[in-house]
């Protein structure tokens, strides 16, 4: 077997493993019942915002955690003191996170540091404290400190418990949610981690998520505690639903963690639901005792901080079974069975942002997805083959292979597609097209030069292939940031145009030669005939000279940059809730005209909540700041003697159920295509990392550029597409798009097309310098662009033609992403030309003045004139 027809095998078992993997995304159903189940069921997962579903943030409270970690330690710690006799006065409240109190006798500090560090051990197994000095925690594995401050003693949590403690919360909750949800019935549901202290659920088909959002919100801790006559610090009082306060013992007599099921059920003796309860073997032990020592005495049963029940104890309870009692409706004990079933909370989870799409929407989001991606594909396929007939052929078929690469990729790890995604696809079309269009005019110089079909070829891929991996990885690095920063659907942006520019390298520089070099095997000698209607009008083209403005292009790009930058101060960009914070919901109210809406929202105290009409009749899009969100409830609450449902909903912090309730009261027909509500907290993480994400991206390519090109080359490319950045900015602001976290995507995809379209011309430099170091650098720059020129045309042609549907009917969930991006191809193709250009010769033309080299010497010449030296 040839080495050639080695390789061709090695080609077609990835394609084909490639397109196996894919395959099952497009299997018929008549196919499906005749192929294992476990590979027609191995397909890509859609998102919510193309099937429709809930996603919850679900933060950690790390404070109420801590402090009842605090509160636990402390409590032992002050009984273990009484019992050594080692006399304290506590002071009455916390300081923080913290406790302190102040010893009778100061000598006494080094006993209570022991101690300390003994009941630390038998609380927790964690190694001996180690001891803080002025209140600083200590390194190591310290599981709590505690200092000395005059005679005031401070203990506090160590940084490196409160870091394992969160730790463990978050998994322990990771398994109690996903019981929780599994309870429901939920259709795949999924929760997964979330940074450091969040879980993120998202529940396909699932579009009022109230319910589950009640049943996430309730930490279910379930405590037994007895009630007492005496007021005291080791007391606490805790209130029924009807408000009737009890006194009860701090010391919690039996903890929820023994109930190993729970049932609602219907009471023998009243008719009402109850929940029943089953405790374990210990459980159930601890139970019988402390009911049979405490007969007479009343027993209240508290389900996060609430008494549920509070009966006396007439007789001893055997066997572990139990009733709770309380004026519940069925629905709602069978929630409280549930939870117990399931398990407390370990932490309190409270929702920061919740984003819903409705069915309908997702399927309409779809739709345009799938028209404008194949509008976009068959204009990039059919594109090709005007400018390179059978050539552009053979390069769309690598294409179309490498498109499928990415599905097989996708589908084989388990990826979601979402709409941000089908962007990621379209985009990675155009701009995979770039190395085929590259390797083309390459072959073409070389074919324009004499060489032979067989000679052309090897030195035209060789050439490209250097520029082809520089431009991708630059691409990369703007790429892998939204990976690290994004969440959600941008990740899957990110990850998707990331898999296609590496299958891309396959594809267009392996797959893509194995295939010219088999259409030219019996035409070796022969010149190869890459020519078209296109291609002779474009060689007709005289040469420009690019720097003979240079002048006059800095300034007029200096001037537009000026001017998106007071576009960007005023009237400034309309940032979407991802930044903000706040409530936006696209609906659909047949019954509704804008000023009907905004009548029932005005007397319903939702009167700063923006209106705007949008898409088809009645569809409208709501707005509501974070600050408006509060304020609208607090005016609810105290104006409107709203319900108990609504004033819990607002003790929550949440107003979206009351709102939409008063939607519904007024139009009942109203549909809820899209709802975010997104907290404070996480917009300001949002906004933090978008800035960060494109600060490292620009810092990462100019080390990456500065490394394999030159200082002057570096600062060129990054200064061109910083004004390209600002410009586009301006559009944005200009244009009034929402800008939230696709429009960030589109920001970083522009700073990685727009240095990949860079990349080409500056390695041509390097190049032409290379051989002609001796030549004018204007001569020498010029030479180069005109040299590209047609590369740097046909491909942003491509990539608007893969882009401009997607603008026109991708409709608005993509439109903050396709139009900032069209307007970026044209002014970053207009930067490369005369901006790139005029800023490398400046810079240039500075370096020789101060008598550099426009290229650092490579090893051979290095070695070369080492070896003159005597």
């Amino acid at each position: 077997m040839t080495r050639f027809s080695f390789r061709g095998l090695v080609y077609a078992l990835v394609i084909l493993l490639g397109l196996l993997s894919a395959a099952p995304n497009i299997l018929p159903d008549s196919m499906r019942q005749h192929v294992p189940q476990w590979y027609s069921q191995h397909t890509l997962s859609l998102g919510l915002d193309l099937q429709g579903g809930s996603h919850l943030l679900l933060e950690a409270d790390t404070d109420a955690l801590f402090a009842r970690q605090l509160d636990t330690y402390s409590s032992a710690l002050f009984s273990d003191l009484r019992e050594q006799n080692i006399r304290y006065v506590k002071h009455a409240s916390k300081q923080g996170l913290s406790v302190q109190f102040t010893l009778s006798n100061p000598d006494d500090f080094y006993k209570v540091k022991q101690r300390a560090s003994e009941v630390a051990m038998q609380s927790d197994g964690s190694s001996a404290l180690l001891l803080t000095q002025q209140g600083t925690a200590p390194k190591g594995n310290a599981s709590k400190g505690i200092s000395q401050k005059g005679n005031v003693i401070v203990l506090e949590l160590t940084e490196e418990y409160q870091a394992a403690v969160v730790k463990d919360a978050i998994n322990r909750s990771l398994e109690v949610v996903r019981k929780r949800l599994d309870e429901t019935g939920l259709t795949e549901p999924s929760v997964t981690r979330q940074g450091s202290d969040a879980i993120l659920v998202q529940m396909p088909g699932i579009s009022d998520p109230a319910n589950v959002k009640a049943l996430l919100g309730t930490t279910a801790q379930m405590r037994f505690h007895w009630q007492t006559q005496v007021n005291n610090s080791e007391s606490f009082i805790r209130a029924d639903i009807n408000d009737r306060q009890y006194l009860l013992e701090k010391h919690v007599a039996l903890e929820g963690e023994h109930i190993t099921d729970a049932a609602a059920v219907f009471s023998p003796e009243t008719s009402q639901p109850v929940v029943t309860f089953r405790l374990d073997n210990e459980g159930a032990r601890q139970f019988a005792t402390m009911t049979k020592n405490n007969i007479g005495r009343v027993l209240a049963v508290v389900l996060d901080d609430t008494v549920v029940t509070a009966p006396v104890i007439n007789s001893v309870i055997p066997g572990g079974r139990g009733e709770i009692t309380g004026s519940f409706t069925m629905s709602e004990a069978q929630d409280v069975a549930l939870m117990l079933r399931t398990g407390a909370l370990p932490v309190p989870l409270h929702i920061i942002e919740e984003r819903t799409v409705g069915p309908d929407l997702g399927s309409d989001a779809i739709e345009t997805g799938v028209k404008s991606g194949i509008a976009g594909a068959l204009g990039v396929l059919v594109f090709m083959l005007a400018i390179y007939g059978r050539w552009g052929a053979i390069a769309s078929l690598a294409l179309t292979v490498n498109m499928a690469l990415v599905f097989g990729v996708l589908t084989l790890f388990g990826a979601t597609l979402t709409l941000p995604g089908i962007a990621g696809l379209i985009l990675t079309m155009g701009m995979a097209v770039d190395a085929n269009i590259l390797i083309n005019e390459r072959i073409r110089e070389e074919t324009k030069k004499g060489r032979p079909a067989g000679s052309a070829l090897k030195i035209g891929f060789e050439k490209a292939f250097g520029t082809i991996v520089d431009s991708n990885f630059t691409t990369l690095i703007a790429v892998s940031l939204l990976f690290v920063f994004g969440s959600g659907p941008v990740k899957g942006f990110a990850v998707t145009i990331a898999i296609g520019l590496i299958t891309s390298l396959f594809t267009s520089v392996a797959l893509t030669k194995l295939l010219m070099q088999r259409a030219t095997k019996k035409h070796q000698r022969e010149p190869i005939n890459l020519s078209s209607p296109l291609l002779t009008m474009a060689d007709k083209l005289g040469p420009f000279n690019f720097l003979k403005s240079k002048k006059l292009a800095l300034s007029v790009s200096l001037i537009l940059t000026l001017c998106s930058m007071a576009i960007f101060f005023k009237p400034g960009l309309q940032y979407g809730v991802d930044f903000t914070g706040g409530t936006m919901m696209e609906i659909s109210a047949p019954q509704l005209s804008t000023e009907q809406l905004r009548t029932v929202l005005k007397e319903h105290h939702f009167e700063d909540i923006a209106i705007q009409e949008y898409g088809a009749k009645n569809q409208y899009l709501l707005r509501a700041p974070v600050s408006e969100q509060s304020n609208a409830l607090s005016n609810i609450e105290a104006n409107t003697g709203a319900s108990t449902e609504a004033n819990t909903v607002a003790t929550q912090g949440s107003n979206i159920e009351v709102l939409k309730q008063v939607i519904q009261d007024a139009d009942s027909t109203v549909v809820f295509n899209k709802v975010d509500v997104v907290g404070p907290k996480v917009s300001d993480g949002f906004a933090d990392l978008s800035i960060l994400a494109l600060l490292i991206a620009g810092g990462g390519m100019l080390a990456y550029l500065w490394f394999q090109f030159e200082a002057h080359f570096a600062t060129a490319a990054l200064l061109t597409v910083l004004l390209d950045l600002t410009k586009t900015i301006g559009f944005i602001a200009l244009t009034s798009i929402e800008f939230n976290l696709t429009a960030v995507a589109a920001l970083l995809a522009l700073i990685g097309y727009s240095i990949n379209d860079k990349v080409v011309v500056l390695d041509r430099v390097r190049e032409l310098l290379r051989i002609s170091p001796e030549r004018s650098l204007a001569d020498i720059i010029n030479e180069a662009v005109n040299s590209t020129l047609s590369r740097t045309v046909f491909t942003s042609l491509t990539t608007l033609l893969a882009l401009l549907p997607m603008a026109l009917v991708g409709g608005d969930a993509v439109s903050s992403f396709a139009v900032p991006m069209v307007f970026a191809v044209v002014i970053g193709t207009s930067s490369t030309l005369f901006i790139t250009s005029s800023l490398l010769h400046m810079l240039g033309k500075r370096r020789e003045q101060r008598g550099k080299a426009q290229l650092r010497p490579t090893a051979e010449e290095v070695k070369a004139s080492l070896a003159h030296i005597p």
